[in-house]
């Protein structure tokens, strides 16, 4: 039996989904009204937008899918009811709706967010066309091939590896200061410590760099580009035992990356700058990467987790002794500021944490002992 990842998938975007709806978690306060003052606002609100609307339902509507997989994936431990699709429909959407319920009320003590009956209509539609789609999905028996085809393809207990790259081309949507440079957090968090700590004796024991991060060479920014697409290929192959099947996962991964990548450019500065990212030591990167990935295509599964292991520290090592530019600071503006606020939560937690998340995970594979260490062809 292998373990669902619909449910550790589950948990994770309902941590984001309460991320985006909090940010930014700052002037609590009672404002003298009821929490549930919104539940009577008249419909439509005065002031709402067709981007308001489509946010709200597609925000809630992969919680609902997730949801209602990981309710029939895990229904015949459920004794209270039976596994059906009716009944995972209703759970998801029952369960969906009060997380969104609870985001609307709490966000009546802050002062920069509006609760909204309107988005809780939309969120739970989100959450329920979400749910529907998964049970339809489990009517076609497209969900029972998923699972024959992840006994074929992957080994035993890969559901954390599985999350981990499915999470992987959301965390790229949230603009990175190099194309594939997930986990770029030093710079920020330093400044983030250091107003934490402002006018306390702790900022002393603050460790101060004594000279200013300098911006990458291309030979750096090659590196950090290749070893961005082979983190993800590592990891894969991790759980893989087929080299032909690996070799498919590794073209997949370029392709999905580079797509990523330009999806976040295109929102960031406009679909006509989709591709302007792609910069000679970004291209050369990205094929170096590949070429690696094809290179290692026999090394045992353990190995691949420890190579992985040696390169994402390496990536984030180098990719941490740069500072951000100017134009990426000013993008990082635009989604916090702007209309993106809508996914900030859910794609810049994705990016900064992501890399840190799969050095656990392969310190995890690193350290057990691997009983089938050979490969077939």
């Amino acid at each position: 039996m292998h373990k669902t990842s619909a449910w550790p998938l589950s948990l994770a975007y309902a941590a984001l989904v309460v991320y985006a709806s909090l940010y930014p978690f700052s002037g609590w306060h009672d404002q003298g009204i009821s929490p549930l003052a919104f539940l009577r606002s008249p419909l439509p609100p005065k002031y709402w937008t067709g981007f308001d609307v489509m946010a709200n339902l597609a925000g809630y509507a992969p919680l609902g899918v997730l949801l209602a997989l990981s309710f029939l994936r895990r229904g015949d431990s459920l004794r209270f009811a039976p596994r059906t699709n009716t009944a995972a429909v209703v759970v998801a959407t029952v369960v969906a709706g009060a997380l969104s319920f609870t985001m609307e009320a709490l966000q009546t003590y802050l002062p920069y967010r509006v609760a909204s009956n309107l988005d809780l209509l939309l969120n739970i539609g989100g959450a329920l066309l979400g749910a529907i789609l998964a049970a339809g999905l489990e009517l076609a028996g497209l969900i029972d091939r998923w699972s024959r085809f992840r006994v074929r393809w992957f080994v035993e207990h890969a559901r954390g590896a599985l999350v981990l790259l499915a999470l992987w081309p959301f965390a790229l949507l949230f603009p990175a200061a190099v194309p594939l440079g997930l986990g770029q957090v030093l710079e920020r968090l330093e400044e983030s410590l250091a107003e934490w700590l402002a006018d306390t004796p702790f900022l002393e024991w603050l460790p101060m760099r004594d000279m200013e991060l300098q911006p990458l060479v291309p030979a750096a920014e090659l590196m950090c580009v290749t070893l961005g697409v082979l983190a993800p290929c590592l990891l894969a192959y991790s759980i893989i035992a087929s080299t032909g099947r690996r070799a498919a996962v590794a073209f997949v991964v370029v392709l999905v990356g580079a797509a990523a990548t330009a999806l976040s450019a295109a929102l960031s500065w406009g679909p006509v700058h989709a591709w302007a990212w792609v910069t000679p030591p970004v291209r050369y990167g990205f094929g170096l990467g590949l070429l690696l990935a094809l290179m290692v295509l026999p090394v045992p599964r353990r190995g691949c987790a420890a190579l992985g292991l040696v390169g994402l520290v390496l990536h984030l090592s180098v990719l941490n002794q740069a500072p951000t530019s100017a134009y990426f600071a000013q993008t990082l503006q635009t989604w916090e500021q702007g209309r993106f606020i809508h996914f900030h939560g859910l794609a810049q937690w994705l990016g900064w944490l992501w890399p840190y998340a799969t050095l656990a995970y392969v310190l995890l594979r690193v350290s057990r002992r691997d009983p089938h260490p050979r490969i077939s062809l």
